[in-house]
């Protein structure tokens, strides 16, 4: 064995070989404390995950208010750009219980309460005596607008008389539009208008004319009228549909319907008429009647009657209108046309 000689302290190469290991062991200790270190702080963390701050991606400084942060089990790494996702911010509002002041607590109420609902203090009954119920014979009658005839102009004599009757459906006009206020009116004509303004009601207990078949299309106007008194037939059983009726007949006829009685003296009345001697006779007292009720309308003198003309359907129109005033169910209108007699001193004016 040879016997090792104490190094040289002034030798460089044991000088080296002694700080050479001088520096080993200061690495293994940093190397050992770091791994202390590193244990200490994972095991610090263990409700991490272990996720490393590293491994994570950065958290913006600042925090939306009302943004629930993602569990640490979500934040995993991405290798590409995460689009961002606007926060949603929602208001801060008191949470209020609205039912708080309204419900009693249920402890303080007995179990027959808690079915019994509350009556609103709000509520209040109204007084019946504040309503009415209006009947319905109150309400006024919507009449509808006249038909407007292309052959009746507005300055036309008749022309308020052939609205008023038009808009209640009493008298009707044409296809074409037209009423033909100039045409003569026949027998059976008439009786429809009858029928129309006076009583709408069908009687087929007609008196058998010999004129008037069973399938005539006036028939049940024609025994309306007969049955109302309106109308007579002649004596020889006919009643003369077609024929053209004349004036006299239209007023005997409206003062027959009507009940109306002849005055005392009515050679008189009729005397106001510069024809009353064309007036038959049978007709004087119900021409008479029918003057002064205000039935006769003259156009365009009215102190010529013309008994014995044929009576045009503007005329017919006129007389049947003024019967309906004297029954109250239209309202008078003022024309020039209509005829009234006056006494003065006996005398008819």
């Amino acid at each position: 064995m040879t016997n090792m000689h104490p190094s040289d302290p002034t030798d460089p190469k044991s000088s080296q070989s002694n700080s050479l290991g001088f520096d080993e062991f200061i690495g293994i200790f940093v190397a050992f404390t770091t791994i202390g270190v590193i244990l200490f702080w994972g095991f610090s963390r263990k409700s991490s995950d272990w996720n490393l701050p590293g491994l994570v991606s950065p958290s913006p400084t600042s925090s939306v208010s009302g943004v629930t942060p993602a569990s640490p089990r979500q934040q995993q790494v991405i290798p590409f750009m995460t689009p961002a996702v606007k926060p949603t911010v929602t208001s801060s509002l008191p949470n209020v219980d609205i039912y708080d002041e309204e419900l009693p607590p249920v402890s303080n109420l007995a179990p027959n309460q808690l079915l019994q609902p509350q009556a609103p203090s709000s509520f209040h009954t109204m007084p019946t005596e504040q309503y009415s119920v209006v009947a319905p014979g109150e309400k006024l009658p919507t009449i509808p607008p006249p038909l407007a005839f292309t052959d009746v102009p507005a300055e036309f004599w008749g022309r308020r008389f052939i609205d008023v009757l038009s808009s209640r459906g009493i008298i009707k006009g044409f296809p074409d539009y037209s009423f033909r206020p100039n045409q003569p009116v026949t027998r059976a004509e008439f009786a429809v208008i009858l029928q129309q303004a006076f009583d709408k009601r069908v009687n087929n207990n007609l008196t058998n004319f010999k004129d008037v078949a069973a399938q005539f299309w006036a028939r049940p106007s024609i025994s309306q009228s007969i049955s109302t008194g309106f109308l007579k037939g002649y004596p020889d059983k006919t009643f003369k549909p077609d024929q053209k009726i004349p004036r006299v007949q239209v007023l005997v006829a409206l003062a027959s319907g009507l009940n109306l009685k002849a005055p005392p003296t009515p050679t008189k009345v009729v005397s106001v008429y510069k024809d009353a001697k064309d007036i038959p006779k049978y007709a004087i007292d119900k021409v008479a009647a029918a003057t002064e009720n205000r039935l006769v309308v003259n156009y365009p003198d009215s102190q010529v009657l013309a008994p014995k003309q044929e009576a045009t359907r503007a005329e017919v129109t006129a007389m049947v209108h003024q019967a309906l005033v004297r029954m109250g169910k239209l309202q008078p209108i003022k024309s020039q046309s209509i005829v009234t007699a006056s006494f003065v001193n006996g005398q008819a004016k």
